[in-house]
C-alpha cells in the first residue's frame, strides 16, 4: 500500500505532477537525440564521463518546474547538485540515465525521477520518450502509460535462478574483483545475461520480461526512481545482503522474485560492502 503518511489524493496529484515532469524532460531531450547534443567529458576518475547538453537541460526543466509548482519541495539531480534535501518532499533526478546509450544512438536511456516524502522513496518513474513509455508507480501500483493506452505492470514468477534472466550495465567496467567475481557466478548460474540496458533493464523487471538486475557504485538519482515502481509491480530492491536500499545508493539488486533474489544472494553477499 501508498506510504500511511502520505494521504491518497496528494498521493494522486504527485503522479499526475510527475507526468508533466516527464513530459518537460522529454521536450528538452528528444531534439538533441540521435543529433547535435553538446557532448562534454567530466573525465576524473571515470575516465570518460559524458554529459551532453540533453543531460543539463532536461534537468533544467524539471527544476524549473518543481519551483514553479512546488516551491517548498527539495531536489537532488546527477547535474546540478542539491537544493532543500533535507525537505518533506524531494524529487531525485537523472535526467539521461544512459548518457552514453544516448550518444550511440541507442534507444535505451531513460528519464529517472523519484519523489521522497520523509526521507523514504513514495513514487518514481522511469521514462523512454523516443519509444513512448513511461513506467510509473508507488507501493499502491505500478503501470505503463504509452502511445497504446494504459496497462498495470506485474513481475514474474521466477523462483530459479537458473530460469532467470539478468541484467547489469558493464561488469568490467563497473564492478571490483569481488564483485565481478560474484557476477560471474550468478551469471553462470542464470538462463541468460544482458549487457548494457542501464535503468532500463529496471524497467524490464517491472514489466515483467527480465527477472532480475545487478548493479554496484550506484548514486542516489540511479535507483531512487525505481524502488516504488518496482514495489508497486510486485517485485524487490535490496542491496547486496539483502537489506533495503539507503539514500546513498551502492551496490544494488533488482528481483521480481524474492526466491530468485535469495538464490542470487548466497553469491552476491560475499562480496558485499
Amino acid at each position: 500500500m501508498p506510504d500511511s503518511n502520505l494521504a491518497a489524493g496528494r498521493l494522486s496529484e504527485l503522479d499526475s505532477f510527475l507526468i508533466e515532469l516527464n513530459a518537460a524532460s522529454a521536450a528538452a531531450i528528444e531534439p538533441l537525440f540521435r543529433a547535435d547534443h553538446g557532448l562534454e567529458d567530466k573525465g576524473g576518475a571515470k575516465g570518460f564521463d559524458p554529459v551532453t547538453a540533453a543531460d543539463k537541460g532536461a534537468e533544467a526543466a524539471i527544476r524549473q518546474l518543481i519551483s514553479q509548482r512546488h516551491p517548498e519541495h527539495g531536489v537532488i539531480g546527477e547535474e546540478y547538485g542539491e537544493d532543500r534535501p533535507d525537505a518533506e518532499f524531494v524529487w531525485v533526478l537523472d535526467p539521461v540515465d544512459g548518457t552514453r546509450a544516448f550518444i550511440a544512438g541507442l534507444p535505451l536511456w531513460c528519464t529517472l525521477i523519484g519523489l521522497r516524502h520523509q526521507g523514504k522513496p513514495v513514487l518514481g518513474s522511469i521514462g523512454q520518450p523516443y519509444l513512448g513509455e513511461l513506467y510509473i508507480g508507488h507501493a499502491g501500483g505500478s503501470r505503463l502509460m504509452s502511445r497504446g493506452g494504459s496497462r498495470p505492470l506485474r513481475v514474474r514468477p521466477c523462483p530459479k535462478l537458473t530460469d532467470a534472466i539478468i541484467a547489469t550495465t558493464d561488469p568490467e567496467g563497473c564492478f571490483d574483483g569481488p564483485e565481478l567475481g560474484a557476477w560471474t557466478q550468478v551469471r553462470a548460474a542464470a538462463k541468460l545475461a544482458r549487457l548494457g540496458c542501464d535503468a532500463y533493464a529496471y524497467a524490464m523487471v517491472a514489466a515483467g520480461t527480465m527477472d532480475m538486475v545487478i548493479e554496484a557504485g550506484l548514486k542516489s538519482w540511479d535507483i531512487e526512481s525505481a524502488i516504488p515502481l518496482i514495489a508497486g509491480a510486485g517485485g524487490v530492491v535490496t542491496d547486496w545482503r539483502g537489506a533495503p536500499v539507503g539514500q546513498h545508493g551502492g551496490q544494488i539488486v533488482i528481483a521480481g522474485d524474492q526466491a530468485c533474489l535469495d538464490e542470487a544472494l548466497v553469491a552476491l553477499r560475499r562480496s558485499a560492502k
